[in-house]
């Protein structure tokens, strides 16, 4: 079937729902398209369903053609290319599972587990409370406020080693407070 008398069947297709041309266009192209998916590494199965969907896009979506940009064949067989490569898509990214535990809601703590975390706290509270003003004022702005040792010593007009040396100290004496208690 030569390039003129596809486009006229699509064109048959397009202005009187023709099934006639659509059935001539369906007869020439489907084993075509099969064994061109097939020697893409297609399962026979596979490029058979392939194959019938992009004929019946070719049905439904006939008006979107345009012979300026392709010939039939040429359009018909990037259809099939991209329901190929969406059907691989698909198959490579799994269905979402409500019921996979990655997407249940962690646990609720035990009871003593609660009690705990806020003895932490305590403990933790008291041991700031025991560093000096200025040691203590560079934790807070650091793991408090998420802030970075320059962007710190920038706020606190101080010098990077100096912040840097600071926060070194009150680590090292929050370590030994917290191992005492």
């Amino acid at each position: 079937m030569d390039r003129a008398r596809q486009a006229s069947l699509l064109h048959a297709i397009v202005t009187q729902n023709d099934r006639e041309a659509f059935a001539a266009l369906y007869d020439y192209f489907a084993p075509r398209l099969k064994g061109f998916l097939q020697r893409q590494g297609v399962a026979e199965d596979v490029a058979e369903d392939i194959a019938q969907d992009s004929l019946i896009t070719l049905w439904r979506r006939a008006e979107t053609f345009d012979p300026a940009q392709a010939s039939v064949a040429t359009w018909l067989f990037t259809i099939a290319r991209n329901k190929r490569i969406d059907r691989i898509r698909r198959e490579a990214r799994p269905e979402f599972d409500p019921a996979d535990p990655a997407f249940q809601p962690d646990p609720e703590p035990a009871p003593d587990t609660g009690i705990d975390r806020a003895q932490q706290e305590d403990r933790l509270r008291e041991a700031l409370a025991g560093l000096p003003a200025e040691q203590a004022s560079l934790l807070r702005l650091a793991f408090f406020q998420d802030l970075s040792h320059r962007d710190i010593a920038a706020r606190e007009n101080l010098p990077l080693g100096t912040v840097k040396s600071r926060i070194r100290l009150a680590l090292a004496k929050l370590k030994a407070l917290l191992d005492t208690n």
